[in-house]
C-alpha cells in the first residue's frame, strides 16, 4: 500500500510543496538575473500597495467575494437538492438517463462552454432573447449589462456544475438504512417527510465537510469562467482577483505583486476553513479535522 501511495507522495512533493520556495517573492523585488535568492527584500511593500495605494484591489476583492458569496448561497445547495430528488425516482433507467444528462456539462471546458452561452445570450440572433421577444421583452445583454452578468455566472457556473456535485451526495444517500424509510411510511410520513426527518439528516455531515472547503475557496471566482466570458463593459462587476493576477503577472511580469496577492488568498482559505470547522465541531457536527 505504501508503494501505491509513493507516486501520490512525489506528485504532492514536487507540485505542492516544492512552490511553496517561491513565496518569498511575495516579499522580494524579483529581478530574473539575480534569481528568487539573489533579489533584495522589500519587506511588507506589496501587501501595502494593495491594501493603501492600489486603486484596484479593494474593488477586486469586493467583486470576488461578492461573486463566490453567491455561488455559495445559490450553488452549494443545488446539487444537495437535486440529488435528493433523484434519489426518489424509482425508474431505474430514467434515473441513470437523467444522471448522465446533469454530468455531461462537467466534461466541457469554460472555452467550449463560453462560446455555447455567448450564442445562446446573444442580444441579436440568440434563443433566450427570442423568446423574450415573444412576450414583448426588449433584448437584454446578459454578457455586457453589468446589472445581468453576475447572475449570468452564477446561473451558468450551476447548470455546469450540478449534475458532477450530487454525485457525493448520491452516494451518501445510498448508505442510508433502507428500513428508516420503511418505518416512516408505516407511520405515515409521506415522500417530502421522509426526505425532511431521514435523507437531510444523514447526509448532514457530507453537507458539513463539503461547506467547509467551498468556504475556503471563497476567494477563487473561477478564473476561467469568468476569463472566457468578461469584457472591459463589465469589469467594474467582474474583475476578480484571478485576472487581476494574470493581468499583473503573466502580461506585465509583476512577479512579487501577484505572489503576495496569492498569498494573501491562501491565508484567508485556510482561516476560513479551520474557524469553520471549530465553529461546526461545537455546533456537534462532524469537522474535515
Amino acid at each position: 500500500m505504501f508503494f501505491m501511495l509513493f507516486p501520490i507522495l512525489v506528485w504532492y512533493a514536487i507540485f505542492h510543496y516544492g512552490p511553496l520556495y517561491g513565496v518569498q517573492l511575495a516579499f522580494k523585488d524579483f529581478s530574473p538575473i539575480r534569481g528568487i535568492w539573489g533579489s533584495e527584500w522589500v519587506g511588507f511593500e506589496y501587501f501595502k500597495f494593495l491594501f493603501f495605494q492600489s486603486p484596484d484591489f479593494l474593488r477586486i476583492l469586493k467583486n470576488t467575494v461578492i461573486i463566490s458569496c453567491y455561488n455559495i448561497i445559490f450553488g452549494f445547495p443545488a446539487p444537495i437538492i437535486l440529488a435528493l430528488l433523484m434519489n426518489e425516482i424509482r425508474f431505474g433507467l430514467f434515473k441513470r438517463v437523467a444522471q448522465s444528462i446533469s454530468y455531461i456539462p462537467h466534461f466541457f471546458s469554460w472555452v467550449v462552454l463560453s462560446g455555447i452561452i455567448m450564442m445562446m445570450l446573444s442580444p441579436t440572433h440568440g434563443p433566450i432573447n427570442y423568446l423574450l421577444s415573444l412576450v414583448n421583452i426588449d433584448p437584454i445583454y446578459f454578457l455586457a449589462d453589468s446589472n445581468y452578468f453576475r447572475s449570468t455566472l452564477v446561473v451558468t457556473n450551476i447548470w455546469k456544475e450540478i449534475g458532477w456535485g450530487t454525485i457525493i451526495y448520491l452516494a451518501a444517500l445510498t448508505g442510508v438504512d433502507p428500513t428508516l424509510f420503511e418505518a416512516a411510511k408505516i407511520d405515515g410520513a409521506d415522500r417530502f417527510k421522509q426526505i425532511r426527518h431521514i435523507s437531510i439528516p444523514s447526509i448532514l455531515p457530507v453537507i458539513t465537510i463539503m461547506f467547509i472547503l467551498s468556504l475556503g475557496g471563497i476567494l477563487n471566482a473561477g478564473f476561467d469562467q469568468i476569463f472566457n466570458l468578461y469584457s472591459p463593459t463589465v469589469y467594474n462587476v467582474s474583475d476578480i482577483i484571478d485576472t487581476y493576477v494574470y493581468r499583473a503577472g503573466i502580461v506585465n511580469g509583476q512577479f512579487g505583486l501577484t505572489t503576495a496577492v496569492g498569498l494573501f488568498k491562501n491565508i484567508i482559505g485556510i482561516t476560513l476553513v479551520l474557524g469553520t470547522n471549530y465553529v461546526v465541531k461545537k455546533m456537534g457536527q462532524e469537522g474535515v479535522l
